[in-house]
Parts: structure tokens; C-alpha cells; sequence
């Protein structure tokens, strides 16, 4: 009788322990989806720390949620230094319902504070000819794009998540 106790015991302690190494197994086949992004989420999952949606972050600092394109959801932030570090899958283009179009690339970087992203890298802005956008600032109901000269814009076109278009150069 011990005997099948113990092997009926080991089979489900094996079955159990499947699962669980299962389970990292998924984390780590999503995680190689993007490397870069994924390492920081998959130390905060290890340490039991998750990070909010990226839209969430956002809203919280009152920068509008749709600024990035929807697949933009692996990201890293620095409370400390206030870096944002965002992964975007592709090189893409966003349009906006009030036609303005902001490229991006692979990774944005800027600093964070409550109503303004500042020494932003990797994002450009169309007036004519692609002109990098350097911060982007919100008040009210408007948002400014800084992009050699500031421009002012109504904040509501960005609060809707939007696919990027993928394109061959940023």
C-alpha cells in the first residue's frame, strides 16, 4: 500500500511541477517577442512586481493615451530618474483624427512628469518634411508638440489607441 501511495504521490508532484515549468516556459516564449522590453517585465514578474498597462502609466501622468501606437506595450520607467523607455515591434506610422501623423521608431525614450514627455528620441512628426519631435506637453484640453517650433493641437485626437503602418525607414 505505501508503495502506490508513493507513486501515486511522486506522479502528482511530477504533474504539478510540469505545470509550473510550464508555465515559465510560456512566460519566456512571450518574452522573446521583445527581448529588450521583456527582460525588465520578466524581472518584475520574478520579483512580483507587474507593471501597469502603458496607457495606464500615461493617464496617470496626464499624457494623453493614444500617443503611441497600440502594439507599443512593452516598455520600461525609471520612477527614480523618470526615463521612459517604450518598445514599439516595427517602425510605424500613426495618423491622427486631426491628420497629423507621428512616426516612430523601434524604441522612444524621453522623461516623464506629470503633463509633459521631454527629451524624447524616436519620434519624428511630419510639417512638410519629417521633423523629429524633441517634447510633447499637455494642458487642458490641448496638447503641443514640440518639433522645431511648437504646435498646438487638440488633445481628444490622441486619446484613442490607433495601429501603426509599418514603413521602411524611420
Amino acid at each position: 500500500m505505501d508503495q502506490i501511495l508513493n507513486k501515486v504521490g511522486s506522479y502528482w508532484v511530477g504533474q504539478k511541477a510540469n505545470k509550473e515549468l510550464n508555465s515559465v516556459g510560456e512566460d519566456i516564449n512571450s518574452l522573446s517577442t521583445s527581448i529588450e522590453g521583456g527582460t525588465k517585465w520578466l524581472v518584475n514578474k520574478i520579483k512580483g512586481k507587474m507593471q501597469k498597462p502603458l496607457p495606464e502609466l500615461l493617464k496617470e501622468y496626464n499624457i494623453a493615451v493614444g500617443i503611441f501606437p497600440r502594439d507599443a506595450t512593452n516598455y520600461e520607467f525609471n520612477e527614480e530618474t523618470r526615463k521612459l523607455t517604450v518598445y514599439i515591434p516595427s517602425i510605424c506610422e500613426v495618423g491622427y483624427k486631426d491628420s497629423t501623423v507621428l512616426r516612430f521608431s523601434t524604441t522612444v525614450t524621453g522623461y516623464l512628469e506629470k503633463g509633459k514627455l521631454a527629451d524624447v528620441e524616436g519620434m519624428k512628426t511630419k510639417v512638410m518634411i519629417w521633423v523629429k519631435v524633441t517634447c510633447i506637453t499637455t494642458d487642458g484640453g490641448k496638447i503641443h508638440f514640440t518639433a522645431g517650433l511648437k504646435r498646438t493641437r487638440s488633445r481628444d485626437a490622441y486619446e484613442v489607441l490607433r495601429d501603426g503602418v509599418g514603413v521602411d525607414k524611420f
